[in-house]
């Protein structure tokens, strides 16, 4: 059995070919969602990306983990008074349960480093941190993994997590690649007049201080304004993101043609998410994922499993932490009381319905709100504006 994780970073469903994008932004990811599941209600349970991470990692709330923001004591492991010799992560995390399994996992991610987090590295067997604490392009990604692929990939019984952060502000694809979508039009929604109104707003990552608390940017990312001043500068803003998750596409696709050149592409689990998505004008705010709404905290999930079902579409609700108990069942893996999600393996394998009946959201590092998905609504509740 062969597992590779894409873990994409700020990728935003509905930026997506297979999601309705209208730009062609996705080509390999598309190719993906045809041979597998495409999971269209797919929730991370805590924004952004310690919290999400987290919760992906542990297979529980941030509640419950003690995870919900990005500095102080809220973004450290709850201490756990019944531990023992060594912390129950190391077998029933995602990583340590694939370990545990017999699985031999390789992790490619600063993602521990960029945010102290080094519990995330507990159940792998090898870790390439590429540098950058999370400036990584692709160009810094590919080589490293290709190399592993080349020298490993015919093994049996391998876990893959390849981490690409391009979509992440900021924006930064090199210049030399071109800009894809320089002739096709903005999204219907965000028009002059809203964006005037955007501009009357003070707030971190609002149209005049996309740097947070300025307009600046360093010259190292000309794709990225720092601020707003007319539909020209929306424009570019909106390019530099789709080129982003285009160019971590392209470098997808050299993924899986490395894979088919070992001859094992056709019999390797392929899974396809992120940590969130991307405010891009939603509640005033740009180039942030600062809020527990529907481009945040609704993320992209598609996996294609062997003997899995094929080009199908699952609309129901689930969360990111529901990974973990999901693997376990697809690998007969005994569950952990320490999880809070809930299997949709039958989703995967005969089309059956695994879904919550609501999925409760939250972020606490840019603002603080929790909020409820259900039906067709999502109730929002605002602690505190962030400001």
């Amino acid at each position: 059995m062969r597992i590779l994780y894409l873990d994409c970073d700020t990728t935003r469903a509905d930026h997506l070919g297979c999601y309705g994008h209208n730009r062609n932004t996705s080509p390999n990811i598309d190719k993906i969602a045809k041979e597998g599941v495409m999971f269209t209600n797919y929730y991370c349970s805590d924004a952004p990306c310690l919290p999400s991470r987290t919760a992906l990692f542990t297979g529980q709330f941030g509640i419950r983990n003690g995870v919900v923001n990005h500095g102080g004591v809220a973004s450290q492991l709850r201490i756990d008074p019944n531990r023992r010799f060594r912390q129950h992560y190391e077998t029933d995390s995602l990583f340590g349960m694939l370990r545990n399994k017999g699985f031999h996992t390789v992790g490619i991610t600063p993602f521990a480093t960029r945010h102290s987090a080094w519990y995330f590295y507990a159940g792998f067997d090898e870790i390439y941190d590429t540098g950058k604490r999370g400036i990584e392009i692709a160009d810094d990604v590919t080589p490293t993994a290709l190399k592993w692929i080349n020298e490993n990939a015919k093994d049996d019984n391998w876990y893959l997590h390849i981490n690409y952060w391009d979509a992440h502000t900021p924006y930064r694809t090199p210049l030399e690649f071109g800009n894809p979508f320089e002739n096709e039009p903005l999204d219907t929604w965000i028009t002059d007049s809203i964006l005037k109104e955007h501009q009357k707003m003070a707030s971190p990552h609002g149209a005049l201080e996309l740097a947070m608390f300025s307009d600046k940017f360093p010259k190292d990312y000309p794709r990225q304004p720092g601020r707003l001043d007319n539909m020209g500068d929306l424009k570019r803003l909106y390019d530099g993101y789709d080129t982003g998750i285009r160019y971590v596409d392209t470098h997808i696709g050299k993924i899986l043609d490395a894979l088919e050149a070992q001859g094992v592409l056709d019999d390797t689990a392929i899974i396809f998410s992120t940590d969130h998505g991307e405010n891009l004008g939603e509640l005033g705010i740009y180039s942030e994922h600062a809020t527990a709404d529907y481009p945040n905290c609704r993320i992209p999930f598609i996996i294609k499993w062997p003997n899995g079902l094929k080009g199908k579409v699952d609309n129901g609700l689930h969360y990111n932490l529901d990974l973990v108990p999901t693997l376990a069942e697809l690998l007969d893996i005994a569950p952990s009381s320490h999880w809070d999600g809930k299997s949709y393996a039958p989703a995967i394998l005969d089309g059956t319905d695994s879904s919550h009946e609501y999925a409760v959201l939250s972020q606490m590092a840019h603002v603080c709100q929790r909020s409820v998905r259900h039906e067709d609504y999502l109730y929002i509740r605002t602690y505190h504006d962030g400001f």
